[in-house]
């Protein structure tokens, strides 16, 4: 068994990842300043520690606990937040993963890194792969970018392995309203609270953007195959599957009407508003490089994973009807 450090271990993915690896075995020291993420979410099989990534404290506690991976999945993930603050975007994103990649090269630990290729591609006219060239059109693409190569180059320098995951779109139980697929629970505290959504449209077409959406416990998967893996390499993580907003909505309504939860016609109708600074009318994944070489594809599919996050929801506010 493994020796694993998750950082963001109180987040969506990261909380995801640890109650993964904890089932298997691993001893895991998860990592998080709390700032975003919910104390809730720490496996309490896992040893914790409260730091800020950017700290030499948190830096010194990993050494300390001297694992054979670094899986680093804490961030700033909003992208509309990182147009209007970039120094702190920059901050987390960028000198954040330097000072944990710091700790792998003293360690020649091996570097689990989640990136993004819901918005490191760009615009994308049909599916991008691993060898599209990138084209950050937001902080938050860039500084992902950015931090990939610096993976590449301290790895080339200090001789520790990477594998670098573009996740896309992840949803799923423990997600929060924020970040590049935080319309799924966004628009779920909507419809539960009664309150009207909104959907943020391009000009030419008012159903929403194109995203590909993959659910957290694949997401976990991918993690423990990356694990596994003997080389470098950049994977897309994602299903393929072109969504937009408008579908996702209706399969949330849906969802929740079949938990016997009423949806008045009021809410069941969302508002439409002007894309924001930042968004990407279209984003898509090919992940067969990671069905190639990682054995990895996802299993669930959207209208299950869309139950299966209701479900949590609704179970946490105990309003599950049987």
């Amino acid at each position: 068994m493994a020796k694993i450090v998750v950082t963001g271990a109180a987040g969506f993915i990261g909380s995801n990842i640890v109650d993964y690896w904890i089932e298997k075995g691993h001893e895991v020291l998860s990592v998080d300043d709390l700032s975003s993420g919910n104390i809730n979410n720490i496996n309490s099989k896992s040893l914790f520690f409260q730091g800020d990534i950017c700290s030499k404290k948190t830096s010194k506690k990993i050494l300390e606990f001297s694992p054979d991976v670094i899986c680093h999945q804490a961030a700033q993930i909003s992208v509309p937040y990182s147009v209007t603050h970039p120094y702190i975007d920059a901050k987390i994103n960028i000198l954040g993963t330097i000072r944990m990649l710091e700790c792998a090269s003293k360690l020649k630990a091996k570097f689990l890194f989640a990136s993004t290729g819901g918005a490191i591609y760009g615009e994308i006219k049909d599916i991008a792969n691993e060898d599209t060239e990138p084209s950050a059109t937001s902080p938050y693409a860039l500084s992902k970018l950015t931090s990939e190569n610096y993976i590449k180059l301290m790895s080339q320098k200090f001789g520790f392995k990477y594998v670098i995951l573009r996740y896309s779109n992840v949803y799923g139980p423990r997600q929060v309203p924020h970040g590049e697929a935080g319309v799924v629970s966004i628009f779920l505290e909507n419809l539960i609270n009664k309150r009207k959504s909104t959907i943020n449209t391009f000009p030419e077409d008012n159903e929403g953007m194109v995203r590909d959406y993959v659910f957290v416990k694949d997401v976990a998967i991918a993690n423990d195959r990356a694990l596994e893996l003997d080389k470098c390499g950049t994977f897309n993580i994602s299903t393929g599957i072109p969504t937009k907003t408008k579908r996702i909505f209706s399969l949330i309504v849906d969802a929740l009407k079949r938990y016997g939860i009423e949806v008045s016609e009021s809410i069941s109708v969302p508002n439409y508003a002007d894309a924001r600074p930042g968004d990407l009318r279209r984003s898509l994944l090919d992940s067969n490089r990671a069905k190639e070489i990682l054995k990895w594809e996802p299993t669930v599919n959207l209208k299950e994973g869309i139950e299966l996050t209701v479900k949590w929801f609704l179970e946490r506010r105990g309003q599950v009807r049987t």
